[in-house]
């Protein structure tokens, strides 16, 4: 009887629908890349291009995607990193999976009121500027472990290109050259960050210019020649410390010592059949995923269309709800009890899809929890092998160019993770979110995030690989591109450019991309009780691959490429690349 109401409120609504043609902001999508052997689909050209030589050279999906991380700390700077983390989700040609936690952690100086002034009010860009700011770092760490326990070529070989990168430099393109203006004070604020990413005269590099980043290139070489100790008990690690210190920061030398990467079972659940493998907690991304997709699992989307006023309705409630559950319940899993268990059950979705009111916009207020007191500048890749491994890969600085600062002679950005944290309960963060106890600065605790590494199975076999970067965006800008293409029948590439909504609980908006909803939609929805938020800039670069053919109608018929690749239109620098 649930369905079948909110069916004939659709069938109610038709004749409006009928005389509100959807709208978009983009124009008709390109075709998506297509590959016999192998996929890569990256936010920076170059890095596609390593990726595909190593899996060309007998690589697997891992190596590649290890590749391809080290590539991109070199030709993506705002966000490719050795000097943040991230999560890697891994599913194996048998079907099995797992995921290695390389996030960011918290310092072993670090204190739960350490951005708060004397009145216990958060202290402007403190979390978000200098050394203060740095979590220690992980991603040299879990590149290598997975390389170690899953790959199959040498550290030798897969960092070879990204060393070539840094030492002899690149050629920058109009994407690459936008994003070192959009930062360029904020870089010339550290020296050894302007020596590197700003010219002599103090203007950022322009395109067709050449970045060369000898130093980068030297530790690279560094943690090739002696693995992660190059990087955690060695001189990269001494130099970071004497910076921080130096600079009001807290980082210690026993915080790179004692960091070690996770090896967790990923979140899993269905929908309309289809098998999702996703981030667990430290990440909210898995976990709130699947809670959105159960509750969206009991209306007919395909049917409502992409963009109604109805599918738009349910799409907001259903993330309402589950992004009080992220912000208010979950966090490090070796810190907090998360209620994973709870929040994917099919009957705790039913139970919200029950206070949903099909005719009117929920009141978020009134959602508050009980005892209630991340940026653009993400990359995802995504990657698939001749074999079928596929690997999804987000990681991150948190902001662009994280924190702003290098240390001397290290070449390498430090991440702004700290931010992600909760500062105060009830005070929202870099992203606007409004995060609970749960969430609270801890020593060697990382911090929840949202970043959301995702592959799909169908009858046991790879379907899609897809992620984003985007802040607390990166779970709807996921789910979406999910929607997309098994609820509305888009191909790859126009299910990742199609223009996006979102709702995170708190501010309580919607957030709309430009032409994302036709008017007529956007009144409805108003006299809904919504507040739209017509927002004139877009948000993420996912990067996904679709595998059978470039849409479920190809797939079905059997016509298809073996593998689609599709990078956001949204990604100036990016490409998906096949072979």
């Amino acid at each position: 009887m649930h369905l079948n109401r909110r069916t004939l409120i659709a069938a109610s609504l038709s004749i409006t629908f009928a005389l509100a043609p959807l709208t978009s902001g983009f124009a008709a999508s390109p075709a998506p890349a297509k590959g016999e052997h192998g996929m890569v689909v990256t936010a920076q050209h170059l890095a596609s291009e390593v990726g595909v030589e190593v899996l060309k050279k007998g690589g697997n999906a891992v190596d590649a995607a290890v590749a391809v991380g080290y590539a991109l700390a070199v030709v993506y700077p705002n966000a490719g990193n050795i000097g943040g983390g991230g999560f890697m989700t891994i599913r194996f040609k048998d079907g099995k999976s797992t995921f290695l936690d390389f996030r960011e952690r918290a310092p072993l100086a670090a204190t739960k009121t350490m951005y708060l002034d004397k009145d216990g009010n958060p202290v402007k860009g403190a979390s978000l500027d200098g050394y203060l700011a740095v979590g220690v770092p992980g991603s040299v760490a879990g590149l290598e472990m997975a390389r170690e326990k899953y790959g199959k070529l040498s550290r030798q070989d897969l960092m070879a290109p990204a060393i070539g990168y840094a030492r002899d430099g690149f050629i920058l393109n109009q994407g690459d050259a936008v994003s070192f203006a959009g930062s360029a004070d904020r870089l010339a604020k550290d020296p050894a960050a302007a020596a590197i990413f700003l010219k002599p005269d103090g203007k950022p590099y322009g395109t067709g210019e050449r970045l060369i980043q000898p130093d980068l290139a030297a530790s690279l070489a560094a943690i090739s020649e002696k693995g992660p100790d190059a990087f955690y008990k060695g001189a990269i690690a001494d130099a970071v410390v004497k910076a921080s210190g130096a600079k009001g920061g807290i980082l210690a030398k026993s915080d790179f010592e004692q960091y070690a990467v996770r090896e967790l079972k990923p979140v899993t659940c269905t929908y309309r059949g289809y098998e999702i493998t996703s981030s667990p907690p430290p990440s909210s991304g898995g976990v709130i995923i699947c809670e959105i997709l159960n509750v969206l699992e009991g209306y007919p989307l395909s049917y409502l269309g992409a963009g109604s006023a109805e599918t738009v309705h349910v799409m907001v409630e259903a993330m309402r709800y589950a992004y009080v559950d992220r912000n208010s319940a979950l966090g490090d899993p070796d810190f907090v009890d998360n209620p994973v268990s709870k929040l994917l059950d099919k009957a705790y979705a039913k139970d919200i899809r029950d206070k949903i009111d099909p005719f009117r916009a929920g009141v978020s207020k009134d959602l508050m929890p009980k005892g209630f007191g991340e940026s653009k500048e993400t990359t995802h890749y995504s990657i698939i092998d001749d074999d079928g491994n596929a690997v999804a890969v987000t990681y991150t600085l948190n902001g662009s160019f994280g924190a702003g600062v290098v240390a001397d002679g290290t070449g390498m950005l430090l991440n702004n993770e700290m931010d992600d944290f909760t500062q105060k309960p009830g005070v929202p963060n870099l992203y606007g979110l409004v995060q609970g106890e749960a969430n609270a600065i801890q020593p060697k605790k990382t911090p929840l995030s949202s970043m959301s590494p995702t592959v799909v199975a169908k009858d046991g076999k790879p379907f899609m690989v897809i992620g984003s970067p985007g802040g607390s965006r990166i779970i709807t800008i996921t789910l979406e591109a999910i929607l997309n293409v098994i609820d509305h029948g888009m191909n790859i590439q126009e299910a990742i450019d199609a223009p996006r909504i979102h709702h995170q609980w708190l501010p309580d908006k919607v957030y709309v991309e430009p032409f994302g909803l036709s008017p007529d939609t956007e009144k409805l929805l108003a006299g809904m009780g919504y507040h739209l938020d017509l927002a004139d800039q877009t948000w993420g670069q996912a990067a996904g691959i679709l595998v059978g053919g470039k849409s479920l109608a190809e797939i079905e018929k059997g016509g298809g490429a073996r593998y689609n690749g599709a990078i956001d239109s949204r990604a100036a620098s990016g490409e998906a690349l096949g072979y």
